[in-house]
């Protein structure tokens, strides 16, 4: 298969790299490294690279960031960085990369245990992360083709602990390898509109 995945150099999107292509042609893709640079934020930068690369089976999406910050001090521009960059951004994949994939393809988006788990300094994140996971099982009803939608819900991860482990008390964090592998039951599987909660 040929299977395009957003926000490649990144920790999990390396880890997905890795478990996929073995089997399949990679495609990167990220905003600011590689030959395939998009700001999956700008409907118009999605679509150009869907036309540069063509028609693909799978399209994964592990890009976008989020504000982390307290409640009582966020504005409502910091809140929109989720909604825009990764809320946003992930949708314009898919409204756009669905009329390039081929019959039977199928797209992965990425949410996060802060739609089911919230934390201090967490409100935009698990915001966002619930929307994806709500756009994931609305979109899989309408999807025509064969083609299927699911995310991937991960807790933090072994490799982002140093930097993310202060925010997630309590929490353990599970090794990236088991988060690749939720990407690749998507990827490889039949399931749609599931979200693979990896904790």
């Amino acid at each position: 298969m040929k299977v395009l995945v957003i926000g490649a150099p990144g920790t999990i999107g390396k880890l997905v790299v890795k478990e996929l292509g073995a089997r399949h042609e990679i495609v990167e893709a990220s905003k600011t490294r590689g030959v395939h640079k998009v700001d999956t934020s700008s409907e118009g930068s999605v679509r150009q690279l869907f036309e540069r690369i063509g028609k693909v089976d799978a399209i994964v999406a592990v890009a976008g960031n989020v504000h982390f910050g307290l409640l009582k001090d966020m504005s409502a521009e910091q809140f929109k960085i989720g909604l825009h960059d990764k809320l946003l951004g992930q949708v314009n994949v898919a409204l756009v990369g669905q009329h390039f994939l081929n019959d039977g393809g199928s797209i992965t988006l990425t949410s996060g245990i802060l739609s089911d788990e919230p934390i201090l300094y967490g409100a935009n994140a698990s915001a966002v992360n619930a929307a994806i996971d709500g756009f994931v099982r609305g979109a899989a009803v309408e999807l025509e083709r064969g083609a299927r939608i699911n995310a991937v819900s991960p807790t933090v991860l072994k490799e982002s602990w140093d930097g993310y482990g202060p925010y997630f008390s309590g929490f353990e964090a599970v090794p990236g390898e088991k988060v690749a592998l939720a990407y690749r039951r998507s990827v490889e599987g039949r399931q749609t509109g599931q979200i693979y909660r990896i904790w």
